[in-house]
Formats: C-alpha cells, structure tokens, sequence
C-alpha cells in the first residue's frame, strides 16, 4: 500500500494548481486525508485534512485552497488558486487507511506519499 502524489510545478503568483494523491495497492478503506508542506529548515506544515472528522484547513491557505476526495479512486486533491510565493514547498499527502495485509487480515496504518514539489516565483 502506498500514496502516490503528483500534480506539482513551477508557477507564477496568482496562478492555479490541482495535486493528486492517489492510494494504491490493497486498500479496504480511508479515515483521513491530508496535505501537508515542508520547506528547507523548517518543520512539516498542516495545509488541509479531511476525513470523519471533517474537513479544516491551515490559517494561511484557509479561503484560497480546497480539499477534496473522491472514494471510488481513493484519490484525493488540493486545488490551490490565488497562490504566492510563500506557498513554495514540498506538498506530502497523508492518509490513515485501512488495508488487506498479507496474512489475509486487516491492518490500519498512517501513510505519507513522496511528496511533489510547488514553485511559485513572484
């Protein structure tokens, strides 16, 4: 089982991207999801989580990004609009899923994708 994110690259400022983070393998189902960033030197970020919880998003991306999912592909996206160069990071997706392992039993487990890199020059 493994998250598989994608959809990050080199934009301007007020530009917009959509990531994808995709759960492969033998996936029974998904609690959460979740985007986090990171830059150099500092810790890992909170951008956008939803879930049976809810869905919540971090102060600086609140009104501009949106979470979502899609459960018949255990996909789930961030579209960012209105982004600044202050949103140039490392985007890890996240998800706590449970899985067929392989004794044929269930497991649950939290998951981070490889992450896809955003650029945003001004």
């Amino acid at each position: 089982v493994q998250l598989q994110a994608s959809g990050g690259g080199l934009v301007q400022a007020g530009d917009s991207l959509r990531l994808s983070c995709k759960a492969n393998g033998s996936v029974h189902a998904i609690n959460d999801m979740a985007w986090y960033r990171q830059t150099p030197g500092k810790e890992r970020q909170l951008v956008a989580t939803t879930g049976i919880s809810g869905t919540d998003y971090g102060d600086s991306v609140r009104g501009r990004f949106t979470i979502s999912r899609d459960n018949h592909l255990n996909t789930a996206y961030l579209q960012m609009n209105s982004l600044t160069p202050e949103d140039t990071a490392r985007y890890y997706c996240n998800a706590e899923m449970f899985y067929w392992n392989n004794v044929g039993g269930l497991s649950k487990d939290e998951f981070w994708g490889q992450g896809t890199q955003v650029t945003v020059s001004s």
